[in-house]
């Protein structure tokens, strides 16, 4: 019951500040910016003018796999930058205008606070990514022709996770510091670092967390599933307990400092 009330309240206070709304259509317009764009490609090369009078614009279709991926880059890119966004203050706000103390003070569980931001925060997302996703499917079935649902899904679940990852990672930078911009600054520059050396090392740290979405391209792709793919999971899952962990234990060790 007080995990449940503290996760509720943290789905009002989404709510209230609209994160319901504007989350879910910003991964929409993400999802499908660039299966439009690419589709009407030639209609905007002719529109703008510039060509020699009478050259053609021959532009080779893409598989529509491909196309569909393009939505999970520009999600992976700028959609990630939005997540740490709206986490960032997450808790770091509350306990810079007090708040966390006056919730904290109660026979509140600290593993019970960290946890139920998250989920809240797991839940936002997901529903965003579902709409994302659902919208770019739609277009691209429209538009270039048939992508599975089953690798629909298969996007959907192991993107998923990665945002999850992303979270917990939030979450942790929250509980060291108060300040919502450190908390912004923290997040996305592990997530650099951590993009940086799984790509230049991608053959010693095949089980790295920031892999999933090269495995997950592969599946989509070629229809065969990475088996390094099962540990870079086991790892993702692993590290996402031990973060959720690590931010209530360093919470309850600063507000009791």
């Amino acid at each position: 019951m007080q995990w449940m009330t503290l996760f509720r309240k943290e789905l009002l206070e989404s709510w209230r500040n609209f994160k319901w709304i504007w989350v879910p259509l910003v991964f929409i317009l993400l999802s499908i910016i660039d299966p439009l764009s690419t589709y009407y490609l030639p209609q905007i090369l002719e529109s703008t003018g510039g060509l020699p009078e009478g050259a053609t614009i021959d532009i080779p279709t893409p598989p529509p796999n491909q196309v569909f991926l393009m939505s999970i880059s520009q999600l992976n890119m700028i959609g990630v930058l939005v997540i740490a966004l709206i986490s960032m203050g997450t808790i770091a706000g509350e306990r810079k205008s007090g708040v966390a103390e006056l919730i904290l003070v109660k026979p509140v569980s600290y593993f019970s606070y960290v946890t139920a931001k998250w989920s809240a925060y797991v839940l936002l997302v997901l529903v965003a990514l579902l709409f994302g996703l659902l919208a770019s499917w739609y277009y691209v079935n429209l538009l270039f022709g048939d992508v599975a649902f089953a690798d629909f899904a298969t996007t959907f679940g192991l993107f998923g996770i990665w945002l999850a990852f992303l979270l917990a990672i939030s979450i942790f930078m929250n509980a060291l510091t108060k300040s919502p911009g450190l908390v912004l600054f923290y997040t996305m520059a592990t997530l650099i670092i951590l993009s940086t050396i799984s790509s230049a090392f991608s053959h010693l740290i095949e089980w790295s967390p920031s892999m999933i979405s090269t495995y997950l391209r592969a599946m989509v792709t070629t229809g065969n599933t990475p088996g390094e793919l099962w540990g870079a999971l086991t790892v993702t899952i692993g590290l996402m307990i031990l973060l959720l962990v690590s931010a209530a234990f360093t919470l309850k060790r600063k507000e009791i400092a």
